[in-house]
């Protein structure tokens, strides 16, 4: 009886801990974004995750894996000057977050810089003082480990919504940025831009032995994912989702079952919202809209498990005849936990 308190006080006592630290992390973040100095010496003392053209500076680590390039504030000031550029140019980055100890991040652009620091900044130039490369985001989640990858995606889409809200719908008039990049003010009509995410539901059908996966031309060769598509006005997330897979592979869903979400950066910061979802096995003939989908067919739980022990390691290469989307993203999630459960049901039919 005495031990099994002790181990309930301990661990409860872990988790008042754990709790108590996020709890200090979000109110400092809090901070952060409402004050003006205390969000400059967070910037003497923080991380600099650098973008070109939206694309993620990545390094090489020793044992060849790649990883994110956190710049300490200071070096990529003298990064900057090297290259010819005013090293006050880093105060034109945006608030992230912070590490686990703490430690603020923030992510910067550095092509099409803001007028009073006019000039891009040369590429190549940048990527030899950094000891990096830019790589493209689509491709950087698949070179990067995966715990950062959710931190890259942050980075670009905060990026990208402010270079693609510089003026105000109402009035046209420039809006202006806070210091730590959490809004936008048009002072001309007193509106307050937030940044915002369009709802996407995402969704993996399956007849009960088979699942079904679509491309779009668009995407890379081989890669088929789950049906996905944009939230109408006005529209819950049951409905979105059975009109997308009415409308794109001509097929009526039943037996919604919500799995997760998820941040996903394109095309231009989307909120997924992941379910799973089965069609009567009698009623799977699928008809496809060919101005939404270049294909779309039924997999079996083999060809599902291939491509998951098997995914490209390096975009660059020429990728398998069929894969899925990298493990960060929320469709791969919908494909491993249908696969696992299509273990079990065999598991448990062989115990019969």
């Amino acid at each position: 009886m005495l031990q099994s308190f002790k181990h309930l006080f301990t661990c409860n006592l872990v988790l008042s801990r754990s709790f108590s630290g996020y709890v200090s992390r979000m109110r400092y973040l809090m901070r952060l974004k409402e004050d003006d100095e205390a969000y400059r010496e967070a910037l003497k003392s923080g991380k600099v995750l650098l973008y070109h053209k939206l694309s993620p500076l990545l390094r090489k680590t020793s044992s060849g894996v790649y990883k994110l390039a956190s710049l300490k504030t200071s070096d990529l000031e003298q990064i900057l000057e090297k290259v010819g550029k005013d090293k006050h140019f880093v105060n034109e980055s945006f608030l992230l977050g912070c590490t686990d100890k703490g430690e603020p991040q923030f992510s910067l652009e550095a092509w099409k810089t803001m007028l009073i620091f006019p000039g891009d900044l040369d590429r190549s130039a940048l990527e030899k003082e950094c000891r990096g490369m830019f790589v493209d985001l689509r491709k950087a989640f698949f070179m990067i480990p995966g715990p950062e990858s959710p931190l890259a995606a942050k980075g670009q889409a905060l990026l990208r919504w402010h270079q693609t809200n510089c003026f105000c719908s109402a009035t046209g008039q420039p809006t202006v940025r806070n210091q730590s990049g959490s809004f936008r003010v048009c002072h001309s009509s007193g509106i307050t831009y937030y940044p915002k995410m369009a709802p996407v539901v995402i969704v993996l059908v399956s007849d009960g032995s088979r699942c079904l996966l679509a491309r779009q031309a668009m995407f890379p060769a081989g890669m088929y994912s789950a049906l996905s598509g944009f939230c109408d006005m006005g529209e819950s997330v049951e409905e979105a989702l059975h009109r997308e897979v009415a409308e794109e592979v001509g097929l009526e869903v039943e037996n919604l079952q919500y799995s997760g979400s998820q941040h996903w950066p394109f095309p231009q910061s989307s909120f997924m919202l992941a379910c799973h979802a089965t069609v009567n096995p009698d009623k799977t003939q699928v008809n496809i809209d060919k101005a939404e989908l270049e294909d779309a067919r039924w997999f079996t739980y083999e060809e599902i498990t291939e491509a998951l022990q098997n995914p490209p390691r390096d975009p660059r290469r020429e990728p398998p005849v069929f894969w899925v989307p990298p493990s960060y993203a929320i469709a791969n999630q919908l494909i491993q936990e249908w696969a696992n459960q299509q273990q079990l049901s065999r598991k448990l039919h062989r115990l019969k």
